[in-house]
């Protein structure tokens, strides 16, 4: 069986079937595939699980992703009840014991509307079946309870819920989006699966106890293993100790209906095999550990034979690789590429359907493509039928037709007459997304003004008090009436207390560290005095700022509507849009669209999709008729644009082009005579287009990619084009002054915060160096088919630490790159990095921008308290473009040996390991610099003062106000109460947004 020929069998035989099919894939990649396709050759009716791996190394100190956890649980939950439909593992994951269904039934729960339920009761249930309480519940496997509201997302669903109750009766319960909080439609009931794989009650410790002196003969109580775990945090790696939770585990396959048939992919044997092996390996290579001993392979996992025996308890299917007679007569369609240049671009295409005396399906990967498709055939002559699925295919008659199937390769069935074309086949590439979770918007207004990170010990500022330090949350009883209060302490100790109501006359101190913040005294007058000169100096700021922002105001703007083919356009891109990612493309053709000139910001975080969105602006910016130019930082990522560009842009009467040093000087020449001419839509270059000899006809849009990147006078210039033109910066952390202006209104300002689809944060570590941690990260990336960057920014002694790695790592074959090295060698060896021609590139920051390899999934750093934390943020972000957990190393001499401003950025990256967190750094960034940098050294000691939240209101009103032509003369006249209320009279004013004030002064 070829291409897509193993996935039409399968659905074939899973359609016939008596019970479910298990299908046995040889590998993750080849599970993934057949997981994609057999749905389309199924037409909908059954069901299609994949187990999914771990994606650990036996015996690793790693625990899996809870996303993967929770499918896990997911389909161990569904299989026993599974009358039809195919499951698909793959052979490694077969192999691996698992826990007993009476482990799942014991700890799974159905909550329907009208039970009865006690919270404390269910808290500890919850706690006791694997779940982690939290304040705000995001991710799997996390709940949370206020008052009448239980808020979890149980393992298995795409969607957090919350349940409200009625006294001790369950109300309601409803979907809830875990970014916006809002609740969504009601449901009757909700499943809870448990929370892990292995109980964590006091009852499983003590059988973990019992059987570690088993299998170790050794006591427990001298493991950190067993330490950690009896004081309620289970270690990472807990689960390649899952067989001492249970008395006796179990596999798969006692979780299969028992007629269930199994099929087998050629290659399973082999390939069980081989991960056997490892695992012994591996097993040796742990046996001296004291402290967290491995257990022998036969504990955790089943040997291949055994697997193979297994089937034979069960109806049996081999799947063999390449045609074969005596089966289905199945082949694959050769390459039928596009030539978008030539007069006829579908002539393979064309010339391979006149040649097939049958019927041809043609498969596109999104309803974009499709579209696309269709309109390209359209324009050849070609009449086409558009299908939902197979099925209908099959019933048709017509000899063209277009369906939505994500096959990788095509097939034919020559004696059936049929053949299905891949999209891939046509345009050599395919670009499969898949949807992990319900579509998310985020929240621009929540992040900016988030105030959950609060920790007890932080500055806060309260808008009539001034700068306090927030000791926790306490339930006071006042004049019988209880509510929840934010404690706050001043200078001299006093307190007071700010009811939650009241939320709005607080906000998070940004300035200087938390243990320097000066903490102001009560009714001294000193805050008053702080904000007074504050209020000068910021008046002062804001008329400098409005200055540049004034010549672009008087001037007209040119409005640039949407083509008439821009829907076109549009469906043409290859992925689905993120929800933020639609709001952003909407930004900014909105603002294309105005009379003022555009100055937008669009802040997502690496990978997000932020160059979708620039390639929509000059797209219809150039059809509007004014040129566009795209400034980037570095050559390499200035190449990868110009490509992206021409590929997105390869089918509309546009010319792109680059002008960086790649380009000889006679191609530079020519590229420099077509601006002035006229002749060129679209030029990508690096700082080398703000020279003088660089000359537009009509340029309308400058794109600016990391600006950040750039020095001061490049800065400088761009300040110049801002008064001139629509101006769109893409940033992944934006510089601090980028983001307090956004912020304050004078450049407008979108996030791109959700990822896309089946995204994982990349987790972070910062470790001192360790050549045994180096050979461990980069052979866990090399097992599951990936490759990694080895980051040492010193070009004298690179080549020598590229030595070293290939004595420490036989297994992998090594490539150096750097900025010193020729243009075109950097450029071959980042091609051939790209198309996996090898596995470990050592190279320096000129990776940080630009270099898009999906199948890279881990970075280690060296000397990363070097770099600065937008630096580390862009590096990270180079890894973790595919649905695999990714690993990031920040390795340091000595994390005792790190002080000030290098540590903060550290813990600070470290800390913030979750997704889209580029605009949360940014901030971070502000509270490390001290926010000196923002407005220029004479505004920091302000800033320091009041803090940089209350510094940017200020800004914001004067600058609001000296637009409308106001005096500006109290700023902050409106916000202030003028009262300060004590015990005595608050009951009286309880109506009021109330202060609860006590003096303990020592």
């Amino acid at each position: 069986l070829t291409g897509a020929g193993q996935a039409l069998a399968l659905a074939e035989a899973a359609l016939s079937a008596p019970g479910p099919l298990l299908v046995v894939a040889a590998d993750t990649p080849a599970a993934e595939r057949l997981q994609r396709e057999i749905p389309f050759f199924a037409g909908g009716e059954l069901p299609v699980l994949l187990f999914p791996d771990w994606e650990t190394l036996p015996y690793d100190a790693f625990s899996p992703h809870q996303d993967l956890i929770s499918d896990r649980l997911a389909a161990l939950h569904r299989l026993p009840a599974l009358t039809r439909g195919v499951v698909i593992v793959p052979i490694a994951t077969l192999m691996q014991r698992v826990a007993p269904q009476t482990y799942l039934d014991a700890y799974s729960l159905r909550l329907k509307r009208g039970d009865r339920l006690n919270l404390t009761d269910m808290r500890e249930r919850l706690i006791r079946a694997g779940y982690s309480a939290v304040t705000q519940v995001m991710e799997h496997g996390e709940f949370a309870i206020r008052g009448g509201l239980l808020d979890l997302f149980p393992m298995g669903s795409d969607t957090p819920f919350r349940v409200e109750l009625f006294d001790d009766e369950v109300d309601s319960i409803r979907r809830f989006d875990p970014e916006t909080q809002r609740s969504q439609d009601p449901l009757p009931g909700v499943d809870l699966l448990p929370g892990r794989e292995f109980p964590v009650n006091p009852q499983a410790v003590e059988r973990f106890y019992q059987r570690y002196m088993q299998v170790f003969e050794a006591n427990p109580a001298r493991s950190a293993l067993y330490r950690e775990l009896q004081a309620g945090r289970p270690p990472a790696g807990i689960e390649f100790y899952l067989p001492l939770f249970f008395e006796a585990t179990a596999t798969l396959f006692d979780y299969l209906p028992q007629d269930t048939v199994i099929a087998w992919q050629e290659g399973c044997l082999s390939a069980g095999e081989a991960f056997w092996n490892t695992v012994r390996e591996r097993h040796a290579a742990r046996s001296q550990a004291p402290d967290y001993p491995p257990l022998p392979p036969g504990e955790l996992y089943l040997e291949p034979g055994s697997v193979f025996a297994a089937f034979k308890g069960f109806a049996q299917v081999a799947l063999r690789d390449g045609p074969d007679a005596d089966a289905l007569a199945l082949a694959t369609p050769p390459a039928l590429p596009v030539d978008s240049r030539a007069a006829r671009p579908l002539a393979a295409l064309e010339d391979f359907i006149a040649g097939f005396t049958g019927r041809t399906l043609i498969a596109a990967e999104s309803l974009g493509r499709r579209e696309t498709l269709r309109e390209l055939l359209a324009r050849q002559k070609l009449a086409v039928d558009v299908v939902d699925d197979w099925a209908q295919f099959c019933a048709g008659t017509a000899p063209l037709a277009l369906a939505v199937a994500p096959v990788d390769a095509g097939l034919l069935l020559p004696r059936a007459g049929v053949a299905v074309v891949a999209e891939s086949q046509i345009y050599g590439e395919h670009v499969v997304q898949q949807r992990r979770r319900e579509r998310r918007e985020t929240d621009p207004d929540a992040i900016i003004r988030n105030l959950s990170e609060l920790a007890p010990g932080d500055p806060v500022v309260h808008i009539e008090h001034g700068v306090g330090r927030y000791l926790g949350l306490e339930t006071l009883d006042v004049g019988g009436q209880g509510g929840e209060y934010l404690a706050l302490e001043y200078a001299d100790r006093a307190k007071i207390f700010v009811p939650v109501g009241s939320l709005d006359l607080v906000h998070r101190y940004t300035g200087a560290d938390a243990a320097h913040a000066p903490l102001h005294k009560l009714g001294s007058g000193q805050w008053e005095r702080a904000q007074r000169k504050a209020r000068e100096q910021v008046r002062d700021a804001a008329a400098e700022l409005l200055a540049i922002y004034a010549k672009r105001a008087a001037r007209a703007g040119h409005a640039i509507p949407l083509p008439d083919d821009y829907s076109r356009f549009a469906a043409s891109f290859p992925f689905e849009e993120t929800p933020d990612q639609d709001r952003a493309i909407g930004d900014v053709l909105g603002d294309l669209a105005a009379e003022k000139p555009m100055d937008r910001v669009v802040c997502g975080d690496v990978g997000f999709g932020k160059t979708e969105v620039a390639v929509r602006a000059a797209f219809v910016a150039a059809h509007g008729g004014r040129q566009v130019a795209v400034l980037v930082p570095t050559t390499l990522l200035a190449q990868q644009h110009a490509d992206t560009f021409r590929n997105r842009l390869a089918d509309w009467p546009l010319r792109v082009a680059a002008l960086t040093r790649f380009e000889s000087k006679a191609e530079q020449q020519q590229i420099l005579a077509d601006l002035a001419a006229g002749r060129l839509d679209i030029v990508i270059g690096t700082h080398r287009l703000l020279q003088k000899d660089v000359k537009f006809d009509r340029l309308g849009l400058v794109i600016i990619d990391e600006e950040h990147r750039f020095g001061v006078k490049q800065k400088e210039a761009f300040k110049a084009l801002r008064a001139e033109v629509d101006v769109l910066t893409l940033t992944a952390t934006p510089i601090p002054r980028t983001l307090s202006l956004a912020m304050s209104g004078l450049r407008d300002l979108s996030i791109i915060a959700s990822p896309p689809p089946r995204r994982m944060a990349v987790r972070t570590f910062v470790r001192p160096y360790d050549g045994e941690l180096v050979r461990e990260a980069c052979l866990r990336e090399f097992k599951r088919g990936g490759q990694v960057y080895f980051l040492h920014n010193k070009v004298e002694t690179i080549e020598r630490a590229a030595h070293d790695l290939a004595k420490l790592l036989p297994e992998a074959t090594l490539r150096v790159a750097h900025g010193q090295m020729p243009e075109r060698e950097l450029e071959r060896i980042m091609a051939d990095f790209h198309h996996r021609r090898f596995n470990l590139l050592v190279c320096t920051t000129i990776i940080e921008s630009g270099i898009d390899v999906p199948t890279a999934n881990t970075i280690l750093i060296d000397r990363a308290d070097t770099l600065g934390l937008a630096q580390l943020h862009q590096l990270r972000g180079r890894v973790g473009r595919s649905h695999h957990q990714a690993y990031a190393y920040l390795m340091v001499p000595s994390r005792d040996a790190l002080k000030g401003d290098a540590l903060k950025r550290l813990e600070a990256i470290e800390s913030l390991g979750e997704l889209g967190i580029g605009f949360t750094l940014a901030s971070h960034d502000m509270e490390i610099r001290g926010a000196g940098e923002l407005l220029g050294d004479e505004q920091s000691g302000h800033i320091q003062e009041i803090g940089f939240t209350l510094f940017n209101e200020l800004l914001e009103r004067a600058v609001r106000d000296i637009r409308a032509g106001a005096n500006a003369t109290c700023l902050l006249g409106a916000t202030g109460t003028g009262k300060t209320f004590t015990m005595a009279n608050v009951i009286a004013q309880l109506e009021k947004p109330t202060l609860i004030i006590s003096h303990n002064k020592t």
